[in-house]
């Protein structure tokens, strides 16, 4: 059994930033997860993830604008209904997509880093509407029983303020709030840290 958190984006900044994230949490990452649309499949992120010394591992999933359910997200699905897998949460991530997807959220971070039950836009500003955003690879998410889904802005960038550079904050705290509320401790993961903080690039 291996323990994910799911990233909706896998552009070349996602892939940077959760990179960075995994490597200042001590946690792995697929990093041949990232591309725009995601260009494996279901069950080859699968084999990946199993293949994986420790978890949790973060896995990048996108869609690339494709209206409905596109590569991005028959994969997010697959890798979640397997039961080998467990989700611990998902960081959905907010687009101007001009299709509209959305999905319900528990929570998102604005781009102070604040909590709020507003949806919010990809420049992490609130949204109107509680419980609710809009992005491009997140309309599968509410068929999937996701224990938590935090909502963000577009991760890596936020108006400046998620940038790999200032250490990807936002990014981060999403992270940790899935892990916190997943119940999950990094008790004995001092061995993992120094495990040369290795990614996934075959």
């Amino acid at each position: 059994m291996r323990r994910i958190i799911a990233v909706t984006d896998g552009d070349q900044m996602a892939k940077k930033v959760v990179e960075l994230a995994a490597k200042e949490l001590g946690l792995r990452c697929i990093s041949r997860s990232a591309g725009n649309p995601t260009q494996l499949s279901g069950p080859e992120l699968v084999e990946l993830i199993l293949q994986t010394p420790y978890d949790p591992v973060l896995v990048m999933f996108d869609d690339g604008g494709f209206n409905g359910i596109g590569k991005g997200e028959e994969a997010l699905a697959y890798v979640v209904k397997h039961p080998e897998i467990q989700t611990l949460g998902v960081i959905a991530v907010a687009s101007n997509s001009c299709f509209h997807e959305w999905t319900r959220i528990d929570v998102s971070i604005d781009q102070n880093g604040e909590l709020t039950p507003y949806g919010v836009d990809k420049y992490g500003v609130p949204d109107l509407e509680i419980g609710r955003l809009t992005g491009d690879t997140v309309y599968v998410l509410d068929r999937l029983h996701i224990p938590i889904v935090v909502g963000v802005g577009d991760i890596g960038k936020i108006t400046g303020v998620d940038e790999p550079e200032k250490g990807a904050p936002i990014t981060i705290k999403a992270i940790e709030y899935i892990l916190e509320r997943s119940g999950y401790h990094r008790s004995g993961n001092e061995e993992q840290k120094t495990d040369q903080q290795t990614f996934e690039r075959k």
